[in-house]
Formats: structure tokens, sequence, C-alpha cells
């Protein structure tokens, strides 16, 4: 089975929707702020709502004080449109703001704050709770088993393992023996996340590791129907990935989707990134994404897609 990874300023409710829509078996929030729910941020309140098409969903949050989270968790359940499956506690976020507030990976640190961490949030909800790590902070640092064991001791239903270093954030190569070794030493299911790019390289990470599902990440940038070419490999059948007008079509519901969500001026701009995932290996695909960053108008994407599908 495989998931989509919750990617800050990719994993939106309109692309939750469109991965759904290609069979992903859970979909990811963006990583939401639990102080600020707590303190009533109306845009992370927006950003944890989604789309009820997207299903099964999980919400995930950082922070690192335990209580918050336990705080944000009751105020979401109380909140209209923030339904969600599952809570996901983010432990794994190299990026820089997050790390140094001690949030994200920088919870590795201390299993005895995530052993905190997960109960407090167990403790509060009867919906699973899970965590997202990574292999270690930096390099020769292994501290994906002691705080996955953490995790497990406090609850979580399962654990999700990106086997790079937080130094790594997303260069090099995934080692997936890190998740084999994490699998071996829980009882609670695993996700295997980093370098599934492909229906083959799932299976490779399934047979490899004994993971119970694989974490789609940057492989579903631009590439949303990843999930119906893996379901396919996995169910060995035979998958034909979407041609071009297809790709098209797809970014343009996409758009829409954005548009009608933020509002024309935020959508389109936040669409430009998709936009050129989407164009990737498009005849002058390079030309192209050039061109993207002036995009400024629902008409100006129309444009663009049609001018890809009579190339």
């Amino acid at each position: 089975m495989a998931f989509l990874a919750p990617m800050a300023g990719v994993s939106d409710r309109a692309f939750r929707v469109l991965c759904a829509e290609f069979g992903c078996g859970l979909v990811y929030s963006e990583m939401v702020s639990a102080k600020a729910i707590v303190y009533a941020s109306d845009k992370s309140i927006e950003l944890a709502k989604n789309h009820p098409s997207a299903l099964p969903y999980t919400l995930q949050l950082f922070g690192h004080e335990p209580q918050i989270m336990a705080e944000a968790i009751l105020l979401l359940e109380a909140t209209p449109g923030s339904a969600f499956d599952i809570i996901d506690i983010n432990m794994g976020c190299p990026a820089p703001k997050i790390f140094k507030n001690g949030d994200g990976s920088a919870l590795m640190r201390s299993p005895k704050l995530v052993e905190e961490m997960v109960r407090a949030c167990v403790n509060v909800t009867n919906k699973p709770v899970t965590v997202k790590i990574r292999r270690g902070i930096n390099y020769g640092e292994e501290m994906a088993v002691e705080t996955a064991l953490a995790a497990q001791s406090g609850g979580a239903f399962a654990v999700a393992v990106h086997a790079r270093y937080r130094e790594q954030y997303y260069s090099g190569s995934a080692e997936w023996d890190v998740i084999a070794m994490v699998k071996d030493a829980l009882r609670v299911p695993v996700i295997g996340n980093g370098d599934v790019i492909s229906g083959e390289t799932a299976e490779a990470m399934l047979r490899h590791t004994g993971c119970d599902a694989v974490m789609i990440g940057r492989g579903a940038m631009g590439n949303p129907w990843i999930f119906a070419e893996i379901n396919a490999y996995l169910a060995g059948e035979a998958y034909s990935r979407p041609a071009i007008r297809q790709r098209m079509e797809l970014a343009l519901a996409h758009a829409r989707m954005l548009i009608d969500n933020k509002g024309e001026y935020i959508g389109v701009r936040e669409m430009r990134k998709h936009l050129a995932w989407y164009c990737k290996g498009v005849p002058s695909s390079a030309k192209l994404r050039a061109g993207i960053s002036g995009i400024e108008t629902a008409a100006d994407i129309e444009g663009l897609a049609d001018t890809i599908i009579n190339m």
C-alpha cells in the first residue's frame, strides 16, 4: 500500500484529492503548527481542513510541548471542517526554523520527550496517533530505532521512517536497512519513506525492509498517478502512465481546485511549482518551466496547458 507523504507547500487539499483519486491509501496534510491552532490562527485552521473525497486523512501536527499538542487536537476535533482519521506527529522535518525551535527532527534528541508527546496525544483522542521520524540528526547518529521504540511506548499506532539523516535533507540515498531495523524492533506497523519513485522501487522497499506500507514524497510531485502505478505493479497488472494531454488535463484540474480553495492570486502562485513538475519530460520543458514564473492568472495556466497539448 502506498501513502502520500506530508510535504509543506505540496500536499495541499487539492493535491490530496488527486492522489486519492489515483488510489493513494492514505493522504497526509502539510504540517500544521499545534501552537498556532491553540492560538486560533485562521491560516493554520484552514490548512488543517480536508476535502471529503480525500480519505482516509492524516492530519500532521508539529510542536515540542506535549500539553500544547494535546490542546490542539481537542480544538481541532471540535472545529467544523477539520475532520481527520489519524493524527501524526512530525518528528522528521529538517528545516532550520523548525529544528532550531525544538520541533520536527529535533525531537529525536530526547526519546523521553518523544514518549511524553505521543502519550499526551493518545490520552485526549480515540483516533490513532502516529509519528514520522528520520534516520537520525547528524551523519553517523543512528537514532531511528530508539526514537521509534519511545513512540511505541507512548502508544503510537504506527511509525513512518524517512531513511535519511536530518543533515542530508533530501539529498543522497535513503538507507533502507534503517527501515528494516525499525521494523524488526517494533510491534506496531512501520511505513517506509525514501527513494520510492515507481512501482518497481515500491516493491523493492517492501521486500527489502518488510515494512507494512510505503510513503511517497517527491516521487508524487507532478505525478499523482504514481499511486495507481504502484497499486497495479504490486497486483501484477500492466499500467500506462498518462499521455501529455492527460497530464495537462490533470494539471488544470489541480489548478482549478487550488484556485477554488485559495483564490486566484494565491492559487495561481502556489500552482507554479506544481506546473513545473507536471511539465517535466515534456518537449521543450526547460523553456516552458522558465516561463512558468511569469504566470499570473488562471487564463495563463489554461493557455500554457493548451500550448503543451498542441505542441
